[in-house]
């Protein structure tokens, strides 16, 4: 039996810390700025990430290396749009992704100024995703991606503001042709209620997707010692698609590596963990990080902040 009056210890001051007081919270007062507020929070754990993802996203910006954002459906679900247009104004932004999802919501933005239906009654009757308009608008202008050869993000962008949409100020994909910033859907043929539509062409999806995809890859072929790409709410499509554009860039000779990557979701999800945060930066350099917490509150923080 062992004796604890022979246990050995020794002094406090010789032992590593990983907390200091000098790096804890802050006071505020009312006077307060965004920016006060983010040097009062304290220096550890997600705080301390956030405000590194803020350093990270401004050292792309001023290196004019991309910044790229994967936006999940439900980041436009929670009304962020502003923010992302405002955020692509004040060149913050150099390429979206999105899924299938992402581009319905938009463009249903663009068309009514509302979106999202209540799917458990649509089920019941036979009409969840059965809404005109939306098939049509969307898969036309798939279908005329297709004709010309480009990608869905561009044409969708341009056929909002050619066919003068009444809410079009509010939709990312229109600001995005605008400005001239690549958007990229990538789809998973019947994951989207469009698909369910008569002028529905898995032909021309596929080869529109697949033409953004290697848009979206000829994007992160640039992210070489510099750049961020930011996950905000997709658990599965994007985060494989960043990994297989990785993939695709550095198999076609492209020596990119040492950018960083950040997911924001509600939860902790395994292929933006393994797929964003850790597999890219531990071959390739960089730093990863995952912020846990609602979107409607992150993003306006962080573009408040970066603004």
């Amino acid at each position: 039996m062992l004796d604890v009056k022979n246990s050995k210890t020794f002094p406090l001051k010789k032992r590593k810390h990983k907390v200091n007081f000098k790096k804890f919270a802050k006071i505020s007062n009312h006077k307060t700025t965004i920016g006060d507020f983010m040097k009062s929070l304290p220096q550890i754990l997600a705080a301390n990430d956030f405000q590194n993802i803020v350093k990270a996203i401004k050292k792309s910006k001023l290196k004019k290396k991309p910044i790229v954002w994967g936006l999940g459906a439900h980041v436009i679900k929670t009304g962020l749009n502003p923010i992302f247009i405002q955020l692509m104004k004040k060149g913050y932004v150099n390429a979206i992704a999105l899924n299938g999802a992402g581009i319905i919501h938009d463009t249903e933005l663009a068309l009514v100024g509302e979106t999202s239906e209540e799917v458990i009654e649509g089920i019941s009757n036979g009409t969840f995703g059965m809404v005109r308009e939306t098939g049509e608008f969307i898969n036309k202008s798939i279908n005329l991606s297709y004709q010309k050869n480009k990608g869905i993000g561009e044409v969708l962008g341009s056929q909002i503001i050619k066919n003068h949409l009444p809410y079009k100020d509010h939709s990312i994909l229109a600001w995005a042709s605008k400005l001239r910033i690549p958007v990229t859907v990538h789809v998973s043929i019947g994951t989207d209620i469009i698909h369910m539509h008569p002028n529905a062409d898995g032909k021309a999806i596929g080869e529109a997707s697949l033409k953004d995809f290697m848009i979206f890859s000829g994007v992160i072929s640039k992210m070489k010692n510099g750049g961020i790409f930011l996950n905000v709410g997709s658990n599965v499509i994007l985060p494989e698609v960043f990994l297989k554009a990785i993939t695709m860039a550095r198999n076609q000779g492209h020596k990119i590596g040492n950018f960083d990557v950040a997911v924001f979701d509600f939860n902790l999800h395994y292929r933006p963990l393994v797929n964003v945060v850790k597999r890219p930066v531990e071959v390739l350099g960089g730093k990863g990080y995952y912020i846990i917490g609602h979107h409607e509150i992150l993003i306006p923080l962080l573009s408040s902040t970066l603004l």
